[in-house]
């Protein structure tokens, strides 16, 4: 029992059954082609680096879920995001990228926080960003949000989710008006989805925000559950220029996405998005499942002109984006939104009868391979009960049965698994009916 203790998993930390994970690259792989179909090149950044690079601008709350430790006199971390590596990159790189540069990378991130639902602490995300030198046009906010819901479409689960937009400027702004705690208010706002009404507030009068403030607060967010959301923007009794540069840049990507002809069905402004990490600087967009809120956002991210001053004194505005793969697979799996795939990756499976047939099954598992049909070997003393047995366990499509008569034919007897069909073919038609 105790060396069964020593073997479990740490909390937080996923290891997938083969079955699982053949999904879950399929998912990968759907996302990989949806970003490359846009346009995104592949990049590959480091999962561990300085504390000092990683840590250059986050939140206390972020700071204190990033693993950290020490390797002779480097102070290291593991990343917790890909977008802050991603910006060391673009300064480091600078001169071997044409700007603006659009890239993705699907790789692993880590964060100590509270093992949830949908929450891990070791997981992949897949990102893409657009990066330019001084000017980022707000067109390239509108086309990361189309790549959302482009993926997802491609995930086949249309209708299933709602891409929710907002823009920082705007509730700073506002918020501007009556605190100098705007950092902070901001993320009890983010955690709106994760806390209660009456929590938020609590959290808020901590921070001696006055009543009356707290509730203007809940009632301008309650803007965006009507109609005319931009128009009752521009019309608030806020003089804050801040706040009406937002509100112009929102409704630019709002044109811009019509533009694009993405179903309005598929987004909506909510002014209570403004996303935790401190780097975001404009839009912000978090997506969610109709049918399962409580897993959170499966897809976010926004605006970030600022993030590269870090690493350099030149400018490189950017947008991106990040699906949190393990999140999503496990929504799509447990709310059967995903159809699954065969559990085998071999096509077939060559089953010998005896020791004298080896040479004449690797003969046949060679011409297979070579022609691009995912073929294995199962090899031993047991009877053929015993080896259909093994077949099933595995889920493989095909077996390939060869005993004396085959060798001596140079034919094989060929079954499909799931219909029970038998076939005895000749070298060529076999390749034929497998491919």
């Amino acid at each position: 029992m105790a060396q069964n203790k020593k073997l479990k998993s740490l909390s937080g930390i996923i290891a997938l059954s083969p079955s699982d994970q053949i999904l879950f690259n399929k998912i990968k792989d759907i996302i990989r082609n949806s970003y490359e179909l846009f346009g995104f090149e592949p990049t590959d950044t480091p999962v561990i680096d300085r504390s000092s690079v990683l840590l250059a601008k986050v939140s206390p709350d972020t700071e204190k879920e990033i693993y950290k430790f020490q390797k002779g006199n480097n102070d290291l971390a593991l990343r917790f995001d890909l977008t802050v590596p991603f910006a060391k990159y673009v300064v480091f790189s600078k001169n071997d990228i044409n700007f603006p540069f659009r890239r993705y990378e699907i790789g692993k991130s880590f964060r100590g926080e509270r093992p949830q639902k949908g929450r891990y602490r070791e997981f992949y995300q897949c990102d893409a960003d657009i990066i330019s030198k001084n000017n980022l046009s707000f067109l390239n906010d509108a086309d990361i949000i189309n790549l959302i819901y482009k993926t997802l479409i491609n995930l086949d689960i249309k209708n299933k989710f709602i891409i929710k937009i907002n823009n920082r400027k705007i509730l700073l702004g506002f918020l501007k008006d009556f605190t100098d705690k705007t950092d902070k208010v901001m993320l009890i706002i983010d955690k709106l989805n994760k806390i209660s009404k009456k929590e938020a507030k609590k959290q808020l009068k901590a921070l001696n925000i006055k009543d009356e403030d707290i509730e203007k607060i809940f009632n301008f967010i309650k803007l965006s559950k009507g109609n005319n959301v931009l128009e009752n923007l521009r019309t608030f009794n806020v003089n804050n220029s801040l706040m009406q540069d937002g509100v112009e840049e929102l409704s630019t990507v709002i044109s811009y996405l019509k533009d694009l002809n993405l179903p309005e069905s598929h987004y909506e402004i909510d002014l209570s998005i403004v996303r935790g990490l401190d780097y975001y600087t404009g839009t912000v967009f978090e997506t969610f499942l109709k049918n399962d809120k409580e897993i959170g956002s499966i897809a976010s991210g926004g605006r970030y002109d600022n993030l590269c001053d870090l690493y350099g004194n030149e400018k490189y505005p950017g947008v991106g984006m990040s699906i949190g793969l393990n999140r999503l697979f496990y929504a799509l799996r447990d709310l059967k939104l995903i159809k699954n795939v065969d559990y085998s990756i071999s096509k077939v499976l060559i089953l010998p009868m005896d020791k004298n047939r080896i040479s004449y099954s690797l003969n046949l598992i060679t011409k297979l391979r070579e022609n691009n049909i995912n073929a294995s070997i199962f090899e031993n003393e047991k009877n053929l009960k015993n080896k259909l047995e093994y077949a099933n366990k595995i889920g493989v499509p095909y077996i390939v049965i060869i005993g004396e008569n085959e060798e001596n034919n140079s034919n094989y007897t060929l079954k499909n698994m799931k219909s029970g069909e038998q076939f005895i073919l000749n070298i060529d038609k076999l390749i034929k009916k497998l491919s």
